[in-house]
């Protein structure tokens, strides 16, 4: 299926559910914009989607204290299905439709899948609390909206692997999106919308396919340059303490190298 055609099918998903997204963008973008819609794709499609994604021997592995998950996103190694359904997020009609559901004056799909494309997390995978990046590679775009789409058959909240959004913060209390098979995240990002992914404690795999979009302006006026982000869970204060000096350390070598002092990788080399 090429991706003209999944598109067809997120669309038409996307519209009928337009008042009920909208309604939860709105309500809870004061802090962390979001919404959530289930059941995307056609069942069969979704598992064909999971069912082509690579062993994680084939994906980049990234393990510290601020996560550890498989990453990938050249995708033309892998099954081409995989990268008809990223990019068919990347259409025009469904940047437009959630241009407007979330009130965004401009927003750019990424052709070069910067820190987006696949991923893949087993038991013992997690991310900490973070900020994303604020921009794309060339820093001439603010990020602005974090697509994530679930595709793991059968997942159950208690597996771990979910999405958690902070919206006072990484040391109060999260909101906890279960990461159930066929639903589609979009999150706003910016200065404070922290988010994190729960210790995974089965031995199963959560795959999910990921975009950015970017926008010419932040979603808030006071947004300003940063890293990504890492702090501890509030549990985890000596690790906290780390992630901080961590921050500093990279926001500090960023002044000298604004594109960064490491040419990222995690791109799709055409």
């Amino acid at each position: 299926m090429k991706r003209e055609e999944i598109a067809e099918l997120i669309l038409n998903k996307l519209d009928k559910e337009k008042n009920s997204i909208g309604e939860l963008y709105k309500n809870s973008s004061a802090k962390i914009g979001y919404f959530y819609i289930d059941n995307l794709l056609p069942d069969e499609l979704a598992k064909k989607i999971y069912n082509s994604f690579p062993s994680p021997d084939s994906m980049k592995m990234r393990k510290s204290l601020r996560e550890y998950k498989y990453i990938a996103a050249q995708m033309d190694q892998y099954d081409p299905i995989l990268e008809e359904c990223i990019y068919a997020f990347q259409d025009a009609r469904i940047v437009s439709f959630i241009q407007d559901i979330c009130g965004i004056e401009s927003l750019y799909p990424d052709k070069y899948l910067y820190a987006g494309g696949i991923s893949l997390m087993a038991k013992g995978s997690f991310l900490n609390p973070h900020l994303d990046n604020s921009h794309e590679k060339d820093r001439a775009k603010w990020r602005v909206l974090n697509l994530l789409y679930y595709i793991s058959p059968n997942w159950e909240g208690c597996f771990g692997g979910n999405l958690e959004i902070w919206p006072e913060g990484p040391q109060k209390k999260q909101i906890t999106i279960d990461s159930t098979f066929n639903r589609l995240v979009v999150m706003a990002t910016h200065g404070a919308s922290w988010h994190s992914v729960s210790p995974i404690v089965v031995d199963e795999k959560r795959a999910c396919v990921s975009n950015y979009y970017f926008s010419d302006q932040s979603l808030k006026a006071d947004d300003t340059f940063h890293v990504t982000s890492f702090r501890g869970r509030p549990e985890q204060n000596f690790r906290d303490v780390i992630l901080r000096a961590d921050i500093l350390l990279r926001q500090s070598i960023r002044k000298i190298f604004p594109k960064g002092a490491v040419k990222t990788d995690h791109l799709y080399k055409k």
